[in-house]
Protein backbone atom coordinates (compact mmCIF):
# COMPACT_ATOMS: atom_id res chain seq x y z
CA UNK A 1 0.00 0.00 0.00
CA UNK A 2 1.58 3.45 -1.39
CA UNK A 3 1.47 6.44 1.15
CA UNK A 4 1.75 10.04 0.61
CA UNK A 5 3.07 11.89 3.78
CA UNK A 6 1.75 15.67 3.78
CA UNK A 7 4.40 16.89 6.83
CA UNK A 8 7.70 15.32 8.13
CA UNK A 9 8.52 16.59 11.41
CA UNK A 10 8.56 14.19 14.60
CA UNK A 11 5.93 12.22 14.20
CA UNK A 12 6.43 11.79 10.36
CA UNK A 13 10.18 10.82 10.90
CA UNK A 14 9.28 8.49 13.78
CA UNK A 15 6.22 6.78 11.23
CA UNK A 16 9.10 6.23 8.55
CA UNK A 17 10.70 4.22 10.92
CA UNK A 18 8.60 2.44 12.30
CA UNK A 19 6.95 1.52 8.44
CA UNK A 20 10.39 0.64 7.75
CA UNK A 21 10.74 -1.79 10.44
CA UNK A 22 7.14 -3.35 10.44
CA UNK A 23 7.64 -3.75 6.60
CA UNK A 24 7.93 -7.93 6.66
CA UNK A 25 4.67 -8.10 7.62
CA UNK A 26 3.19 -4.95 6.68
CA UNK A 27 3.96 -3.88 2.92
CA UNK A 28 3.32 -0.15 3.19
CA UNK A 29 5.44 2.15 1.46
CA UNK A 30 6.12 5.81 1.49
CA UNK A 31 5.70 7.04 -1.91
CA UNK A 32 6.41 10.92 -1.42
CA UNK A 33 6.36 13.06 1.50
CA UNK A 34 5.68 16.92 1.38
CA UNK A 35 6.64 19.64 3.78
CA UNK A 36 6.81 23.34 3.44
CA UNK A 37 10.10 23.32 5.46
CA UNK A 38 12.49 20.78 3.33
CA UNK A 39 10.42 20.57 -0.12
CA UNK A 40 8.84 17.26 -1.79
CA UNK A 41 10.59 13.92 -2.23
CA UNK A 42 8.97 11.80 -4.75
CA UNK A 43 9.72 7.74 -5.25
CA UNK A 44 7.14 5.12 -6.75
CA UNK A 45 8.98 2.25 -5.37
CA UNK A 46 9.04 3.67 -1.90
CA UNK A 47 11.43 6.22 0.02
CA UNK A 48 14.21 5.17 3.03
CA UNK A 49 13.10 6.48 6.60
CA UNK A 50 15.52 9.81 5.50
CA UNK A 51 15.00 10.69 2.36
CA UNK A 52 16.67 13.44 0.64
CA UNK A 53 14.01 16.51 -0.70
CA UNK A 54 14.31 18.21 -4.03
CA UNK A 55 12.37 21.35 -4.74
CA UNK A 56 8.20 21.77 -3.20
CA UNK A 57 5.28 20.78 -5.33
CA UNK A 58 3.41 24.05 -6.28
CA UNK A 59 0.48 22.68 -3.82
CA UNK A 60 -0.87 19.97 -2.04
CA UNK A 61 -2.84 19.25 -4.58
CA UNK A 62 0.07 18.48 -6.83
CA UNK A 63 1.87 16.29 -4.46
CA UNK A 64 -0.79 14.23 -4.11
CA UNK A 65 -1.36 13.59 -8.01
CA UNK A 66 2.32 12.80 -8.72
CA UNK A 67 2.55 10.86 -5.60
CA UNK A 68 -0.18 8.62 -6.78
CA UNK A 69 -0.72 7.09 -3.56
CA UNK A 70 -3.62 5.06 -1.91
CA UNK A 71 -3.97 6.82 1.29
CA UNK A 72 -3.03 10.41 2.66
CA UNK A 73 -1.10 10.84 6.37
CA UNK A 74 -1.96 14.38 7.34
CA UNK A 75 0.58 15.18 9.75
CA UNK A 76 0.78 19.10 9.40
CA UNK A 77 1.02 21.65 12.60
CA UNK A 78 -2.12 21.84 14.31
CA UNK A 79 -3.80 25.66 13.97
CA UNK A 80 -6.66 25.83 16.63
CA UNK A 81 -8.19 28.28 15.56
CA UNK A 82 -9.68 27.01 12.38
CA UNK A 83 -7.96 23.38 11.53
CA UNK A 84 -6.58 24.50 8.07
CA UNK A 85 -4.61 24.14 5.95
CA UNK A 86 -5.21 20.74 6.94
CA UNK A 87 -9.25 20.28 6.42
CA UNK A 88 -8.37 21.08 2.83
CA UNK A 89 -5.55 18.58 2.64
CA UNK A 90 -8.21 16.10 3.74
CA UNK A 91 -10.54 16.87 1.11
CA UNK A 92 -8.47 17.13 -1.22
CA UNK A 93 -7.50 13.36 -1.04
CA UNK A 94 -11.06 12.74 -0.52
CA UNK A 95 -11.68 14.30 -4.13
CA UNK A 96 -8.87 11.50 -5.13
CA UNK A 97 -10.18 9.14 -3.75
CA UNK A 98 -7.74 8.55 -1.17
CA UNK A 99 -8.36 6.95 1.97
CA UNK A 100 -7.34 9.37 5.10
CA UNK A 101 -5.21 9.13 8.49
CA UNK A 102 -4.71 11.96 10.57
CA UNK A 103 -2.46 12.83 13.88
CA UNK A 104 -3.77 16.21 13.22
CA UNK A 105 -6.72 17.36 15.96
CA UNK A 106 -7.72 20.43 13.83
CA UNK A 107 -10.18 19.35 10.96
CA UNK A 108 -11.54 16.62 13.43
CA UNK A 109 -12.31 19.78 16.28
CA UNK A 110 -13.75 21.90 12.97
CA UNK A 111 -15.21 19.78 10.54
CA UNK A 112 -15.54 16.42 11.54
CA UNK A 113 -19.05 15.78 10.50
CA UNK A 114 -18.52 17.51 6.93
CA UNK A 115 -15.54 15.39 5.81
CA UNK A 116 -17.02 12.40 7.67
CA UNK A 117 -19.58 13.01 4.96
CA UNK A 118 -17.55 13.85 2.23
CA UNK A 119 -15.29 10.43 2.92
CA UNK A 120 -18.70 8.54 3.05
CA UNK A 121 -19.41 9.63 -0.66
CA UNK A 122 -16.16 8.95 -1.77
CA UNK A 123 -15.93 5.29 -0.90
CA UNK A 124 -13.08 5.79 1.38
CA UNK A 125 -12.02 5.71 4.95
CA UNK A 126 -11.10 8.49 7.30
CA UNK A 127 -9.32 7.41 10.49
CA UNK A 128 -7.61 9.40 13.50
CA UNK A 129 -6.85 7.67 16.07
CA UNK A 130 -3.81 9.53 17.25
CA UNK A 131 -5.46 13.09 17.52
CA UNK A 132 -6.04 13.01 21.39
CA UNK A 133 -4.29 10.30 23.31
CA UNK A 134 -1.19 9.64 21.22
CA UNK A 135 -2.07 6.52 19.75
CA UNK A 136 -3.59 4.97 22.39
CA UNK A 137 -7.03 3.44 21.37
CA UNK A 138 -10.09 5.26 22.14
CA UNK A 139 -12.08 5.87 18.57
CA UNK A 140 -10.74 1.87 17.66
CA UNK A 141 -11.85 0.62 21.04
CA UNK A 142 -15.26 2.10 20.90
CA UNK A 143 -16.12 1.02 17.17
CA UNK A 144 -14.61 -2.44 17.63
CA UNK A 145 -15.11 -3.30 21.09
CA UNK A 146 -18.44 -1.25 22.40
CA UNK A 147 -21.32 -2.77 20.73
CA UNK A 148 -24.54 -1.28 21.05
CA UNK A 149 -22.81 1.02 23.83
CA UNK A 150 -23.88 5.02 24.02
CA UNK A 151 -21.15 7.55 25.55
CA UNK A 152 -23.12 9.84 27.52
CA UNK A 153 -19.97 12.06 27.98
CA UNK A 154 -16.09 12.19 28.65
CA UNK A 155 -13.56 13.10 31.64
CA UNK A 156 -10.26 13.54 30.53
CA UNK A 157 -6.62 15.17 31.75
CA UNK A 158 -5.33 15.99 27.71
CA UNK A 159 -3.10 18.29 28.25
CA UNK A 160 0.96 17.80 28.74
CA UNK A 161 2.42 20.54 28.99
CA UNK A 162 -0.02 22.10 31.84
CA UNK A 163 0.78 18.81 33.80
CA UNK A 164 4.92 19.50 33.75
CA UNK A 165 4.19 23.00 34.17
CA UNK A 166 1.94 22.67 37.47
CA UNK A 167 4.64 19.91 38.70
CA UNK A 168 7.83 22.41 38.20
CA UNK A 169 5.49 25.41 40.11
CA UNK A 170 5.07 22.77 43.32
CA UNK A 171 9.00 22.87 43.32
CA UNK A 172 8.73 26.69 43.52
CA UNK A 173 9.55 27.63 40.00
CA UNK A 174 8.28 29.50 37.73
CA UNK A 175 5.46 28.91 34.81
CA UNK A 176 7.98 30.10 32.39
CA UNK A 177 10.78 27.85 33.51
CA UNK A 178 7.97 24.83 33.18
CA UNK A 179 7.10 26.25 29.92
CA UNK A 180 10.86 26.09 29.13
CA UNK A 181 11.26 22.03 30.71
CA UNK A 182 8.07 21.09 28.44
CA UNK A 183 9.77 22.39 25.35
CA UNK A 184 12.63 20.71 26.11
CA UNK A 185 10.84 17.12 26.33
CA UNK A 186 9.20 18.58 23.17
CA UNK A 187 5.93 18.23 24.25
CA UNK A 188 4.53 22.20 23.42
CA UNK A 189 2.76 23.22 21.14
CA UNK A 190 4.21 25.29 17.96
CA UNK A 191 2.94 28.57 20.61
CA UNK A 192 3.03 27.28 23.96
CA UNK A 193 0.17 29.64 24.72
CA UNK A 194 -2.24 26.86 23.04
CA UNK A 195 -1.37 24.57 25.86
CA UNK A 196 -1.34 27.10 28.85
CA UNK A 197 -4.81 29.27 27.88
CA UNK A 198 -6.53 25.59 27.16
CA UNK A 199 -6.62 25.87 23.50
CA UNK A 200 -5.24 22.51 22.82
CA UNK A 201 -7.38 20.80 25.49
CA UNK A 202 -10.35 22.55 23.82
CA UNK A 203 -9.10 21.34 20.54
CA UNK A 204 -8.93 17.99 21.72
CA UNK A 205 -12.61 17.95 23.67
CA UNK A 206 -13.93 19.48 20.77
CA UNK A 207 -12.77 16.14 18.15
CA UNK A 208 -13.97 13.86 21.14
CA UNK A 209 -16.85 15.18 21.62
CA UNK A 210 -17.85 15.92 17.75
CA UNK A 211 -16.68 12.15 17.13
CA UNK A 212 -18.39 10.13 20.11
CA UNK A 213 -21.69 12.52 21.35
CA UNK A 214 -21.93 14.07 17.38
CA UNK A 215 -22.12 17.49 18.80
CA UNK A 216 -20.73 19.32 15.31
CA UNK A 217 -18.54 21.94 17.73
CA UNK A 218 -15.85 24.13 17.10
CA UNK A 219 -13.10 24.69 20.15
CA UNK A 220 -14.42 28.38 19.96
CA UNK A 221 -18.04 26.39 21.56
CA UNK A 222 -15.81 24.60 24.32
CA UNK A 223 -15.79 27.06 27.51
CA UNK A 224 -11.95 27.36 28.08
CA UNK A 225 -10.31 28.21 31.39
CA UNK A 226 -6.35 27.64 31.09
CA UNK A 227 -3.61 27.94 33.62
CA UNK A 228 -2.28 31.32 33.02
CA UNK A 229 -3.68 32.58 36.44
CA UNK A 230 -1.63 30.02 38.39
CA UNK A 231 1.37 31.09 40.64
CA UNK A 232 3.90 29.11 41.91
CA UNK A 233 2.44 30.47 45.60
CA UNK A 234 -0.98 28.82 45.11
CA UNK A 235 0.40 25.59 43.64
CA UNK A 236 2.52 24.92 46.75
CA UNK A 237 -0.12 25.91 48.96
CA UNK A 238 -2.39 23.96 47.55
CA UNK A 239 0.43 21.16 47.55
CA UNK A 240 0.55 21.58 51.39
CA UNK A 241 -3.40 20.64 51.84
CA UNK A 242 -2.20 17.84 49.90
CA UNK A 243 -4.53 18.97 46.54
CA UNK A 244 -3.04 19.62 42.96
CA UNK A 245 -4.16 21.09 39.63
CA UNK A 246 -4.83 19.82 36.71
CA UNK A 247 -6.72 21.26 33.22
CA UNK A 248 -9.45 18.74 33.00
CA UNK A 249 -11.60 18.09 30.07
CA UNK A 250 -15.14 17.52 30.49
CA UNK A 251 -18.26 17.08 28.10
CA UNK A 252 -21.92 16.19 29.00
CA UNK A 253 -24.84 14.58 26.83
CA UNK A 254 -28.40 16.63 28.16
CA UNK A 255 -31.75 17.93 26.91
CA UNK A 256 -30.33 21.16 25.95
CA UNK A 257 -27.55 19.50 23.67
CA UNK A 258 -23.81 18.75 24.80
CA UNK A 259 -22.05 20.90 27.05
CA UNK A 260 -18.25 21.15 27.06
CA UNK A 261 -16.14 22.74 29.30
CA UNK A 262 -12.24 23.24 29.62
CA UNK A 263 -11.05 24.30 33.34
CA UNK A 264 -8.32 24.15 35.37
CA UNK A 265 -9.38 22.41 38.33
CA UNK A 266 -8.22 21.67 42.24
CA UNK A 267 -8.21 18.64 42.72
CA UNK A 268 -6.76 15.76 45.84
CA UNK A 269 -4.22 14.64 45.50
CA UNK A 270 -5.53 11.29 45.29
CA UNK A 271 -8.04 11.71 42.78
CA UNK A 272 -7.67 9.86 39.71
CA UNK A 273 -7.59 12.88 37.22
CA UNK A 274 -4.54 14.37 39.63
CA UNK A 275 -2.54 11.04 39.10
CA UNK A 276 -1.29 11.21 35.51
CA UNK A 277 1.63 13.54 35.59
CA UNK A 278 4.34 14.72 32.91
CA UNK A 279 3.36 13.53 29.07
CA UNK A 280 0.67 10.76 30.54
CA UNK A 281 -2.91 11.57 29.79
CA UNK A 282 -6.27 10.06 30.94
CA UNK A 283 -9.39 9.77 29.46
CA UNK A 284 -12.93 8.53 31.42
CA UNK A 285 -15.68 7.67 29.20
CA UNK A 286 -19.43 7.51 30.82
CA UNK A 287 -21.55 5.09 28.81
CA UNK A 288 -25.18 3.66 29.28
CA UNK A 289 -24.34 0.02 29.07
CA UNK A 290 -20.51 -0.50 30.62
CA UNK A 291 -20.76 2.41 33.61
CA UNK A 292 -17.41 4.77 33.55
CA UNK A 293 -14.54 3.07 31.10
CA UNK A 294 -11.15 4.55 30.61
CA UNK A 295 -7.97 4.63 28.63
CA UNK A 296 -4.93 5.93 29.93
CA UNK A 297 -1.13 6.24 28.18
CA UNK A 298 1.65 6.35 30.48
CA UNK A 299 4.30 8.84 29.49
CA UNK A 300 3.81 8.42 25.64
CA UNK A 301 6.07 10.34 23.02
CA UNK A 302 6.14 10.59 19.44
CA UNK A 303 6.72 6.64 19.40
CA UNK A 304 2.78 6.27 20.73
CA UNK A 305 1.85 8.91 18.59
CA UNK A 306 3.36 7.47 15.35
CA UNK A 307 2.15 3.77 16.04
CA UNK A 308 -1.56 5.31 16.35
CA UNK A 309 -1.30 6.15 12.67
CA UNK A 310 0.15 2.99 11.94
CA UNK A 311 -2.90 1.29 13.44
CA UNK A 312 -4.82 3.27 11.26
CA UNK A 313 -3.13 2.17 8.09
CA UNK A 314 -3.67 -0.96 9.41
CA UNK A 315 -7.17 -1.42 9.78
CA UNK A 316 -7.64 0.67 6.08
CA UNK A 317 -4.76 -2.12 4.78
CA UNK A 318 -6.81 -4.96 6.01
CA UNK A 319 -10.27 -3.60 5.23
Amino acid sequence: MRIALLGFGNVGRALARLLASQRPAFPFQIAGIHTARHGTALDPDGLPAEPAFGPAAASAGEFLDRAGAEVLVEITPLDPVSGEPAVSHIRAAFARRMHVVTANKGPIAHAYASLREEAERAGVLFRFESTCMDGAPVYNLIRSTLPGVRILGFTGVLNSTTKVVIEAMREGRSMQEGIGEARRLGITEADAAYDIDGWDSAAKTAALANVLLDARVTPQQVRTQGIGRLTPERVMDLAAKRKTVRLVSRARRGADGTRLRVRAEVLDETDILASVQGTSNLLLLHTDLMGTIGTVSISPGVAQTAYGVFADLVEIWRR
